[in-house]
């Protein structure tokens, strides 16, 4: 028997006395034309059949089929690998091995709300996958760029959290942070401030905190001056504050300026019953506390015998403005003027 016939026959079936039979397909080929030789399927690791389709067979034979499949397993576990660091796969995540991010962007969160998110992952699933990277500095364990509230909220279900794994610098995780949250407008003023502040404080460039936050130069420095003018006890005491903007921090920013205020402030915040109402509560309650009250102003006018006004007055707590109508009453003004010093005379004596 030739070479080519004797590998032509392994792997065939074989009847009782050793004679290899014709399988279906090779029974159902045309005259002439070679049968495919069925081919046995490996099965692929990690539990992830569905990562990488439709694997090349073994070569025949016990020793080939080996080789094979270990460089198909090999194969396959290159590609899951660089996916995994391209960010193209999700994964399902242990809680307990995924750590937070190394600078915090939010501030603490109502009750309502994070029990709102917990209802829903627990009837609808987890819809959007978190952020992660492998940890730095630990090995087999992960660090979130976003979707903390949603890894705290798997945990107390005790479930796995649906995760994206993308290998990372510090840059590119603070960037893709800030940017996610931005385009979810999901931070108040203050609490992208906050984050900002504490970005620079970890050296990083302002052309990062600006990608990072998707803000103009001049938007950056409102909000460093802002958590620079604020001292750090009264932000944590009235919260993220999400319906006040911009211009309600700056004012207030200026208002703490002085000492006094600040006092006043810091009084109120440490009275029991202050941490009861809602953040945008208690945003109002101490910029009410401080800011300057509206002066009460007075009109009044002068009338002449037929009723016609030809004077108005206007009085607050600091002055008096006079304004009289001269091409109604020619001449009044003057005459009142001329008077002015002796009527100023007049009431210095009688003090």
């Amino acid at each position: 028997m030739s070479r080519k016939a004797l590998f032509a026959n392994l792997g065939k079936p074989a009847d009782d006395q050793g004679t290899p039979v014709e399988s279906p397909a090779e029974k159902a080929a045309p005259s002439g034309v070679e049968a495919p030789v069925p081919r046995p399927r490996i099965r692929p690791i990690l539990g992830s059949p569905e990562l990488l389709k439709g694997q090349a067979a073994a070569p025949v034979g016990a020793l080939g089929q080996s080789l094979s499949e270990f460089k198909a397993k090999s194969d396959r576990a290159a590609a899951i690998e660089q996916r995994l660091a391209e960010g193209q796969v999700v994964v399902e995540l242990d809680p307990a091995v995924v750590e937070p991010s190394f600078i915090s962007d939010r501030m603490a969160t109502t009750t309502e709300a994070h029990s709102k998110l917990v209802e829903a992952i627990k009837e609808h699933g987890q819809q959007v996958p978190i952020l992660v990277r492998p940890h730095p500095s630990a090995h087999g364990r992960y660090q979130v760029a976003y979707g903390h509230r949603r890894l705290r909220a798997a945990a107390e279900l005790g479930r796995t959290v649906r995760a994206v794994v993308k290998a990372l610098t510090d840059e590119e995780l603070v960037v893709a942070q800030g940017q996610e949250n931005n385009e979810r407008q999901d931070l108040s003023f203050i609490e992208k401030s906050r984050f900002a502040r504490r970005l620079e404080e970890r050296g990083f460039r302002r052309d990062t905190i600006m990608s990072a936050l998707s803000v103009y130069k001049s938007d950056l420095s409102n909000m460093l001056s802002v958590v620079v003018k604020i001292p750090e006890d009264v932000i944590e005491a009235v919260g993220p504050a999400p319906t006040i903007g911009r211009r309600g921090w700056i004012d207030l920013a200026e208002l703490l300026s002085e000492v006094e205020k600040l006092e006043a402030v810091r009084a109120t915040i440490s009275a029991v019953e202050f941490s009861a109402s809602d953040s945008d509560q208690r945003f109002r309650r101490i910029y009410g506390l401080i800011k300057p009250r509206a002066e009460s102003t007075r009109f009044e006018n002068w009338t002449t015998a037929e009723g016609a006004k030809f004077a108005k007055i206007v009085q607050n707590s600091e002055k008096v403005s006079v304004t009289i109508n001269r091409r109604l009453v020619p001449g009044f003004s003057e005459f009142l003027l001329e008077r002015i010093q002796t009527l100023y005379e007049e009431f210095e004596s009688r003090r």
